[in-house]
């Protein structure tokens, strides 16, 4: 049986975005790449919100994976290209090779079909996407990098109380601190 587990990378204030819908404040360190790959060759299947599948594919598919870019990024980018992709969206009417098209209407039944199908971990990324599907998540992941936007997107606009249980928290050499939740 599958696991979701939705991970998003946030400032310390807990945005994913900064005010300006900007990620750029996001550095990551070598230490945060490599456990980033170590979790991609444990990842089954990526399933993104529209915004974060346009920020992810071209990037991963197609420019860090170059002759120059360094071996950690171009291992990343040769693990997410292995890996299926599901993007939920509306709008998208074409997508990358490896890459299907779900609708938001079918969102909960592909999620539930593919925990029950896929043994292994099922990596959300888009809080729009998890909050429509908060029931189906097993885990939380956060990797707060050292900095505070100020406002922006939030981790998780879920507008109710969640109760969580903290498993496992560490802090890189390069200041990002991860923490990982189970419901309580």
């Amino acid at each position: 049986m599958g696991k979701v587990i939705y991970w998003m990378n946030t400032s310390i204030d807990g945005y994913i975005e900064d005010p300006d819908g900007g990620m750029d404040f996001m550095d990551p360190g070598e230490d945060f790449q490599q456990a980033a790959n170590d979790h991609v060759r444990r990842t089954a299947a990526f399933l993104f919100g529209r915004r974060l599948y346009e920020a992810m594919e071209k990037p991963w598919t197609r420019d860090l994976g170059k002759e120059g870019a360094p071996a950690v990024e171009r291992e990343f980018a040769q693990l997410y290209k292995e890996t299926p992709r599901y993007a939920f969206s509306d709008t998208l009417q074409t997508v990358s090779e490896g890459v299907t098209i779900v609708r938001r209407k079918d969102a909960v039944s592909v999620v539930t079909r593919l925990k029950r199908e896929i043994d292994g971990v099922l990596q959300l990324g888009g809080p729009e996407l998890a909050t429509s599907l908060l029931d189906l998540i097993d885990e939380f992941w956060v990797y707060a990098f050292p900095v505070i936007v100020g406002g922006g997107k939030p981790y998780l606009p879920v507008g109710e109380k969640l109760r969580l249980r903290l498993v496992e928290h560490r802090t890189f050499a390069s200041g990002i601190m991860f923490r990982r939740y189970v419901r309580s």
